[in-house]
């Protein structure tokens, strides 16, 4: 897919049909005198006063450009300058335009038959090819003074624009050959990255959308859609487009492949926001309750310490060179320090929780809750089939044997926190179960990896495989029987 867009200039190089190469070398000399004898007369007052002598200008500038921009390269410029003259010199005793002011009107407004629009594509193709850019725009732009309908001027105006790096005027002329009618999807494509470019997001999509009216079944077009809408945050819509994509070229691997990456991508964050949700719901009352059951069972303990105070010290009392009674003593004085130390610890913490608990809408949080939990099964359901969906038309796709694999292994690591999370009692009950599916997802990840591995060398697949590798050993080490899970 395009990154970077520069319309081909090719098409600048075909306006050779005004090339210099059949001129008669005479006729260019020739052109040279009569330009010296009207540069000449232009600064005389009496020649200058008449509209006869701007239109003789005019057109010799005219055939200049034309036929022999080595007298003059911006002689188009010249000839509209003249053409103007003539227009405000001739005009009649009532007040109107003269004959010549109408003939000149009427090339300027690039009358049909007329030739100076011609004259400024040229020598604003000849200043591109020489590379000189903005003397190339100056001319291109004029060529739309003299025909604002066109395209042509306008769509070599923005190519000059952007290879300058003028950025608003390359979108003033691309939008003006978009508005004249002009059909070629490059040009939507790169006005819409410029858009990109400002996070203007709504006008990039619009623009692509436009270049889609004229070229419906352009792939780039609708593919940079796709993109535009990831850049923005719009990953919904950005499925929705790419679905279609997908239905309309069933086997486009890229297409599918970047479908599953989505849905992949939208798995993740549905389980981020399922993790916080949960952690908040866990800073509620249910934390706050058991918080509070702890610190009661820790402050029971400081009856017990008590309680065994006072019996070390009636012993001593009886048997005062005893030295283990001296030690038990300072033992259980030390631990009712530390009780007494983490009974403040808690009830800060219970404080805290039941704070946090006021805080949160539960009723809210658990109807969002399952709502993400029917989201991200769903998303983690597409994005697996269209994984494998890819590989039925390409078995040697890379990115997606990578990323299944890289899938079950997320699978694997997120179940095993269930595993590092448990108590001791947890553990013995359902512990080895647990770790039995987690040691069956990594097992399931393992072959996406060699695969992707055989597909392409790359260091990823080889550091993922390495990890497998070492946690499925580990799993036999402890006897633990991998499940596979369907």
């Amino acid at each position: 897919m395009k990154k970077l867009f520069f319309v081909s200039a090719l098409s600048l190089f075909s306006l050779a049909a005004f090339s210099q190469d059949a001129v008669n070398k005479a006729m260019v000399d020739q052109y040279r005198k009569d330009k010296e004898k009207s540069d000449k007369d232009a600064t005389d007052a009496k020649s200058s006063a008449k509209a006869a002598f701007w239109l003789e200008r005019a057109k010799l500038y005219e055939n200049i450009a034309l036929q022999g921009s080595e007298v003059d390269s911006s002689a188009a410029k010249t000839a509209l300058e003249a053409y103007k003259k003539v227009v405000e010199l001739d005009i009649t005793k009532k007040g109107e335009p003269g004959k010549s002011a109408k003939e000149a009107q009427n090339v300027i407004n690039g009358g049909e038959g007329t030739q100076l629009f011609n004259a400024f594509v040229k020598q604003g193709a000849e200043k591109y090819q020489a590379k000189n850019l903005n003397g190339a725009l100056e001319m291109f732009i004029g060529a739309q003074e003299i025909n604002k309908k066109d395209t042509l001027a306008s769509l070599y105006g923005g190519i000059a624009a952007q290879q300058l790096d003028k950025k608003d005027i390359a979108k003033e002329q691309f939008e003006k050959y978009a508005a004249n009618g002009g059909k070629d999807p490059s040009v939507f494509y790169g006005l819409a990255q410029l858009y990109r470019a400002e996070n203007n997001f709504d006008k990039a999509i619009e623009t692509l959308n436009k270049g889609l009216v004229q070229s419906p079944n352009n792939k780039d077009l609708k593919a940079e859609i796709v993109n535009i809408l990831l850049a923005s945050g719009k990953e919904d819509q950005a499925i929705n487009e790419l679905t279609a994509l997908t239905k309309s070229d069933p086997t486009n691997a890229q297409n599918i492949v970047n479908l599953a990456i989505l849905y992949d991508n939208t798995s993740t964050k549905a389980t981020q926001k399922i993790k916080e949700i949960q952690n908040k719901l866990g800073s509620g009352g249910n934390k706050a309750a058991n918080m509070a059951k702890k610190l009661e069972s820790e402050k029971e303990n400081i009856s017990v310490y008590d309680g065994e105070l006072k019996r070390i010290g009636a012993l001593i009392k009886k048997q005062p060179k005893n030295a283990d009674l001296k030690r038990q003593l300072t033992d259980v004085t030390g631990k009712k320090k530390e009780a007494l130390a983490a009974i403040a610890t808690m009830e800060a913490d219970v404080k805290a929780a039941q704070d946090a608990a006021k805080g949160n809408d539960v009723a809210a949080l658990e109807k969002e809750l399952a709502e993400l939990k029917v989201k991200q099964a769903e998303a983690a359901k597409q994005a697996i089939a269209n994984y494998k969906k890819v590989l039925e038309i390409d078995a040697a796709n890379y990115d997606a044997l990578y990323n299944l694999g890289v899938f079950y292994f997320n699978e694997a690591v997120q179940l095993k926190g269930e595993v590092d999370n448990m108590n001791m009692t947890e553990y013995q009950q359902r512990g080895k179960e647990v770790e039995g599916r987690v040691c069956g997802k990594f097992k399931k990840a393992k072959p996406y990896f060699e695969k992707a591995i055989q597909a392409k060398d790359e260091a990823e697949a080889k550091e993922n495989l390495t990890t497998v590798n070492g946690v499925l050993e580990q799993f036999a080490g402890k006897g633990v029987a991998c499940v596979d899970e369907q």
